[in-house]
């Protein structure tokens, strides 16, 4: 008999502030807010997804995915920077955007 490890429920999650219900997103908001916050580093709360591939993760077009986002840093809730890379030729294009969610302490204080 082989013996598995129990895997940790906790492993995969991220946290998700119970106050996010009172700033009154729509739906679409909230799933495009998800997936930043799941995919952000803990520590610097940064991460690159595409809009293609937050459309992919929440089922939206790339369209839907940035008119949310323009919503979200509106409120507060994200920043967004243009990045620049390289290609292989040495050609310089437009990255995808930096996001960097904002702390929701923060978010909540202009809210009130």
């Amino acid at each position: 008999m082989s013996r598995r490890q129990k895997s940790d429920p906790l492993k995969n999650t991220f946290p998700f502030p119970n106050e996010i219900f009172i700033l009154g997103l729509c739906p679409g908001e909230l799933a495009v807010y998800s997936y930043l916050l799941c995919c952000a580093n803990r520590k610097t709360g940064q991460c690159w997804p595409s809009y293609k591939t937050i459309g992919r993760a929440v089922g939206m077009t790339e369209n839907t995915v940035a008119k949310h986002v323009g919503s979200l840093e509106r409120r507060g809730l994200i920043r967004t920077e243009p990045t620049m890379v390289t290609t292989k030729a040495g050609i310089k294009r437009n990255g995808n955007l930096l996001y960097t969610v904002s702390p929701f302490q923060d978010v909540l204080a202009t809210h009130y």
